[in-house]
């Protein structure tokens, strides 16, 4: 069993922007993540106060973020997460990068909850890759990492759209026959009495 939260961060350059998150509920099976998180862009600074608003309730305050930099064109240090600049007393996100953290992955800090880790997927992704991807990573208990979630999306992802290609071939073929071996056949060339169809 999972939540979606879309909570809108008052304020915050995103503030017509809910933010995309599913988390696990709380179970005593242990996994290897707590969620997922479906950002809007690639840009760390517009996404994270819309994230940690929505945290705010269900596990507290967020601290401290940290992202591997592949996935990131620009990471700031911190992030002003209630609209303030940092030097107003706003409260802030400090943001780390490490090269060993799974690209996939975010990691969150909270002072009340400990330590989260959420899928990040990527912000281009079609819905329903998205919405397996949200689900897959609410599983209590799984030991599916980040990576392996992809890696297995994109399997998905490429099957879906070869599905898609195939019906659309038949579709512009006007639905040809195919022979067994996969290859379009001419209507004229198949053996029916008057060679016609009926």
């Amino acid at each position: 069993m999972n939540t979606t939260l879309d909570r809108v961060a008052a304020g915050t350059r995103t503030a017509a922007r809910p933010a995309r998150l599913s988390l696990t509920l709380n179970s005593r099976l242990a996994g290897q993540l707590d969620g997922a998180w479906w950002p809007y862009s690639r840009d760390l600074e517009a996404e994270l106060p819309a994230l940690a608003a929505a945290l705010d309730e269900p596990w507290g305050r967020i601290t401290r973020v940290s992202v591997n930099p592949g996935r990131w064109p620009v990471i700031p240090h911190t992030v002003p997460v209630d609209g303030r600049t940092v030097h107003v007393d706003g409260r802030t996100v400090h943001v780390g990068w490490f090269t060993e953290q799974d690209p996939d992955k975010l990691i969150l800090l909270s002072y009340t909850v400990g330590r989260w880790d959420l899928l990040v997927i990527p912000p281009e992704t079609e819905p329903a890759a998205a919405a397996r991807l949200m689900a897959a990573a609410t599983v209590p208990g799984s030991v599916l990492t980040a990576g392996v979630l992809m890696a297995n999306e994109a399997v998905i992802g490429r099957g879906v759209r070869d599905a898609r290609r195939r019906e659309a071939t038949w579709e512009d073929e006007g639905g040809a026959c195919m022979s067994p071996f996969g290859n379009a056949i001419d209507r004229r060339n198949l053996p029916l009495p008057g060679n016609g169809w009926r």
